[in-house]
C-alpha cells in the first residue's frame, strides 16, 4: 500500500505512522528522517539542505521532493510506503502525483488525523522534557512526574521547550492550516481521503486507521 498521513502538529502522526507501517509491513518515510539521513550521509541533497538550514532559511521544495523520490526508489519501498510529513504543501503533492504517474503507481489512501485545535495546544504546551535526557518526556496533565519539575527516571530538571509554548504552537497551527491543509482537498478530489479522529488511546486510533484502510 502507498499511504500519505496528514494531520496537525500534536496529532500523533509519528506514533501512528510507526504502528501502521509495522502492521502493514511497509517503510515509514518521515521528512525528519529524510533530512537527517541525507545530511549525515553527506548526499548532494543533504548538503544543499544543510546550507539553507545554516542560513536560517526554509529548504526549497525541490530539495525535499528530491529526497523523498530517492527514498521511494529504495528496494524496501518498491511495493509500498507510508509518507509522514510529505507532501506538506500543494507543490509537493503535485510533484508526488507526477512521480507516481511516471512509475505507473498510485496512492491507495490519504489518512487525515483530526484533532480539535484546543486539544493540540493542550497536548503540546503541556509537554515537559528532561534536561539531562531528552528521551524522558512527561505531560503536566496526561503523564505528570511524581514531583513537579523533576524527572522520575533520573532526577533531572524538567522544562518546556520554546517550540512547545502556546503562542508558538498556535503559529505552527496557522502554518499548517495555510500550507498543508489544502492538500486534503487536493486528495479529496481524487477520492483518497479518510478522516479519522485522533482522540483517545494510541491503540484505538491505530484500530480506526486500520479499519479505514480495510485492514481492521
Amino acid at each position: 500500500m502507498r499511504i500519505v498521513l496528514v494531520g496537525p502538529p500534536g496529532a500523533g502522526k509519528g506514533t501512528q505512522a510507526s504502528f501502521l507501517a509495522e502492521n502493514l509491513s511497509i517503510p515509514h518515510i518521515s521528512t525528519g528522517d529524510l533530512f537527517r539521513a541525507n545530511i549525515s550521509q553527506g548526499t548532494p541533497l543533504g548538503q544543499q539542505a544543510q546550507e539553507y538550514m545554516r542560513a536560517g532559511q526554509l529548504v526549497p521544495d525541490e530539495v525535499t521532493i528530491g529526497m523523498a523520490e530517492s527514498r521511494m526508489e529504495e528496494e524496501d519501498a518498491v511495493d509500498g510506503f507510508l509518507l509522514d510529513g510529505f507532501p506538506r504543501n500543494i507543490a509537493q503533492a503535485e510533484a508526488l502525483d507526477s512521480y507516481l504517474d511516471e512509475k505507473s503507481q498510485k496512492l491507495d489512501a490519504v489518512l487525515d488525523l483530526e484533532v480539535p485545535e484546543d486539544e493540540v495546544v493542550k497536548r503540546i504546551a503541556g509537554r515537559r522534557i528532561c534536561r539531562s535526557d531528552s528521551s524522558h518526556v512527561f505531560h503536566v496533565e496526561y503523564s505528570p512526574p511524581k514531583k513537579e519539575g523533576v524527572c522520575d527516571a533520573c532526577g533531572g530538571e524538567l522544562y518546556q521547550r520554546d517550540d512547545d509554548r502556546e503562542e508558538t504552537v498556535r503559529k505552527r497551527l496557522a502554518v499548517y492550516h495555510s500550507e498543508t491543509e489544502p492538500i486534503i482537498d487536493h486528495y479529496k478530489s481524487q477520492g483518497l481521503v479518510t478522516t479519522i479522529s485522533a482522540l483517545g488511546e494510541v491503540g484505538e486510533v491505530t484500530e480506526r486507521a486500520m479499519r479505514a484502510l480495510g485492514r481492521g
